[in-house]
């Protein structure tokens, strides 16, 4: 007999070619299915919230399969941490209803992409912001994730040769943070860590939506910085949010900046 199971994980995207199986390269759910069937000697399927892309990280990714019900969970959450690579932690598999589906059941998910405009990159950090030195605007910056908000037709910030049909989304909140509390390279001379632990350059932008398209997130941070440092217009960012050509928005921000920050769903199950 085999029960249903919610299965919550961490991982640094560093070196991973992103959750989907590739034959030859090494990915979240390629390596959790090889760990899961040296463990219970077959491979579950598992159905996943976000298919993040290669490079990207994870906050909270959650995925739900059957197990069978005599597995103890703690050993197999222990046996999962020793057989998948570093970067990637089981931190919890719990019972849930028979109906759970991860991904069809999660009615949003949060994203966060963190970039540094200081001089100098943290070495403790720099594998997960985009560091891109120079000033820019933060007030246009804002603007623009306001602009966000809102049901809107995102075709011009996804890649032209896509799966997806249709384009609109429903962003539910969009709005860029200072960051704090992150290690930064502190100036010579300094004798001390820069306000808040990081660089006063460290921005992050936090968006959630229903579902989002391929590269949508790191297609606007490219484009919302142009904006920022004034090559690009704030109509013009909101004309692109209309449904424009992929070709007229801006550049696609790097990967490691890029966290899938958490899933929610209604209830927990």
């Amino acid at each position: 007999m085999e029960h249903n199971h919610r299965m919550e994980l961490q991982y640094d995207g560093t070196g991973l070619h992103g959750w989907a199986r590739q034959d030859g390269l090494p990915t979240v759910e390629g390596s959790l299915e090889l760990a899961l069937r040296t463990v219970l000697g077959f491979t579950p399927e598992v159905q996943v919230a976000g298919r993040t892309d290669a490079g990207v990280h994870a906050r909270r990714q959650v995925a739900s399969l059957h197990l069978p019900d005599d597995v103890d969970l703690g050993q197999l959450r222990a046996s999962l941490n020793a057989l998948t690579p570093p970067g990637i932690a089981v931190v919890a598999i719990v019972p849930v209803s028979s109906g759970f589906d991860a991904r069809r059941d999660a009615i949003g998910r949060r994203y966060r992409y963190y970039l540094s405009t200081d001089s100098v990159a943290s070495p403790f950090w720099s594998r997960y912001s985009w560091h891109t030195p120079g000033g820019l605007d933060v007030d246009r910056l804002r603007a623009t994730a306001a602009a966000v908000a809102g049901r809107h037709d995102f075709t011009a910030f996804t890649p032209t040769e896509t799966e997806h049909v249709f384009f609109e989304r429903l962003v539910t909140h969009c709005v860029w943070r200072r960051a704090a509390g992150l290690p930064a390279a502190v100036p010579a001379g300094a004798g001390g860590s820069a306000p808040g632990g990081c660089g006063a350059g460290t921005l992050y932008l936090e968006i959630e939506a229903e579902a989002f398209l391929r590269h949508m997130v790191r297609t606007l941070v490219g484009t919302m910085l142009e904006v920022a440092r004034g090559r690009r217009s704030l109509d013009d960012f909101r004309r692109l949010l209309r449904g424009a050509a992929r070709e007229e928005a801006g550049p696609t921000a790097p990967a490691h900046g890029l966290f899938l920050w958490d899933v929610m769903y209604g209830h927990r199950r």
